[in-house]
């Protein structure tokens, strides 16, 4: 599962049970569920209950997972992940009874209907009957789209105080600003020139693959919504609008009539998000590429990452470079045939050279670099003490990512490592003088009935992957999350 599957799992398994039959009530939400948070297991689970009418035995599902799959250990964690999401329920456990599994009457309905075709009436969207520019046309989108997201990431960028602006960019409404801020991708800093400072999770956000970012930010505004009384809108509405407009064309123009007044509402905030395009004197809105990839595998628009990538091709042939130890690049090498991108070179002392024309890049570098010098095609900089609550993991691997093909090829021949292990060292360093601990969200369950009930429940923890840290002497254990545990525990003193 893609990071921003992770963070959108994180986010349903919070919710109750009563919201999630709200939620499968549009197919769309259903199909998007079964889509995009289901693993291959669990999809194989899901598609072979859907049609059953009577419920199924537990220890069958035993022949779906063989040994050399997990055994039963997949089989209990696959279980809990459908479960947490309400598309499984299980029977609980007794002495002359087996367990039985069956998929959920809300889900069963809303994913029949999806598969099937059915429902109400708009719930896929209505296409629009009216006449359509036709200038506005998928490139378009691509582009406003584009616009819209940049504009955000260089605001988080430019909140460092370094100059990224380019052309074009305005940055973003005053309302995706606040969402930034409360969601502490950046925070306010009246030491620096703009009044706010990117934070790790800020740099961390930086980073991520587009779909991610799009939902750390779409998140953050239902969690907003959820918090304001005054704000007018549902949460679990608006989370089904937004996987109703992941289900949508590319390209094509939907009637806003055919909405609730709710979800016209929406609109404006997800035309600040790059999220739809919204003609002005019309009653038509059409999804961005961000919208209809919510929830695909495919990455919505260029990231950061792979801008850089981008940013540092060689497509005209020009000379490259090699690593030196000393003075700055040397030993000038033609490009490569398929003209594929050179990225950065990383020296023993610290000196940085990355080949990149883009302000967007350059600015990400000057997180961890003091930059020195600009030249038409390339910034020369020197890697710098950790700052902004970045760890060297993130420093490390984004460098490893975007390192010069000369040594990635170098490295492979003299199996060595890509990046010099002297500057890994030094980059570990600064961590440490700055962070000597290091902390887990999660909770403590202490104060058990009895020693077996103890030794179930953590047990059960470590199947399913949650369990961090456990003491059997003093019968306490740590785990990072409690909603499958806490369900866990009450089927258990049920079938007791």
């Amino acid at each position: 599962m893609s990071l921003g599957g992770q963070q959108l799992l994180e986010y349903l398994e919070k919710l109750p049970g009563t919201a999630f039959r709200r939620l499968y009530q549009s197919p769309a939400t259903a199909l998007a569920i079964f889509r995009r948070m289901l693993s291959h297991h669990a999809k194989v689970i899901v598609r072979g209950l859907l049609y059953m009418p009577d419920p199924f035995p537990l220890t069958s599902l035993d022949i779906w997972f063989p040994p050399e799959s997990g055994g039963k250990i997949h089989r209990d964690r696959t279980i809990a992940a459908l479960r947490s999401l309400h598309v499984l329920q299980v029977s609980p456990p007794g002495k002359d009874r087996t367990q039985e599994i069956q998929i959920t009457t809300s889900f069963k309905k809303g994913l029949q209907l999806a598969f099937e075709g059915g429902g109400e009436d708009g719930s896929f969207g209505v296409p629009s009957s009216l006449p359509v520019d036709p200038t506005i046309d998928i490139g378009y989108l691509d582009k406003y789209a584009r616009k819209k997201w940049d504009d955000i990431l260089h605001y988080v960028v430019n909140s460092l105080g370094v100059q990224s602006s380019s052309e074009g960019v305005s940055g973003p409404k005053a309302s995706v600003k606040e969402l930034l801020l409360a969601g502490r991708l950046v925070e306010r800093r009246p030491d620096t020139r703009t009044g706010i400072g990117i934070t790790q999770a800020g740099f961390t956000f930086l980073l991520q693959e587009s779909n991610a970012q799009v939902w750390t930010l779409l998140l953050l505004w239902l969690e907003a919504a959820d918090h304001a009384a005054d704000s007018g809108m549902d949460s679990i509405d608006m989370l089904s609008f937004l996987f109703m407009l992941s289900s949508l064309e590319l390209g094509t123009a939907y009637d806003t009539s055919a909405l609730t007044e709710t979800r016209r509402n929406m609109l404006p905030s997800l035309v600040d998000f790059g999220l739809i395009y919204f003609p002005r004197d019309t009653r038509q809105f059409f999804p961005t590429r961000l919208a209809t990839t919510l929830t695909s595998t495919a990455s919505a628009l260029r990231t950061v990452s792979s801008a850089f990538t981008a940013a540092t091709a060689n497509p005209s042939g020009e000379p490259g470079t090699t690593t030196s130890t000393s003075g700055g690049p040397a030993g000038a090498t033609p490009a490569d045939k398929t003209g594929t991108s050179k990225g950065i070179i990383i020296e023993t002392n610290y000196r940085i050279y990355a080949y990149t024309t883009s302000p967007l890049q350059i600015a990400v570098l000057a997180l961890f670099c003091q930059l020195n010098m600009r030249f038409p095609n390339m910034v020369s900089a020197a890697l710098r003490a950790i700052g902004f609550g970045i760890t060297a993991d993130q420093i490390i691997s984004y460098l490893h990512a975007h390192a010069h093909q000369q040594m990635v090829r170098e490295a492979t021949v003299t199996g060595k490592t890509v990046l010099p292990p002297t500057v890994v060292d030094q980059i570990r360093l600064w961590q440490l003088e700055n962070e000597r601990m290091q902390t887990t969200a999660g909770f403590l369950f202490k104060d058990f009935e009895s020693t077996e009930e103890y030794a179930a429940l953590s047990r059960y923890a470590e199947e399913i992957g949650v369990l961090v840290w456990k003491n059997d002497k003093r019968q306490l254990f740590f785990a990072s999350k409690h909603e499958q545990l806490r369900d866990y525990l009450k089927s258990r003193k049920k079938g007791e």
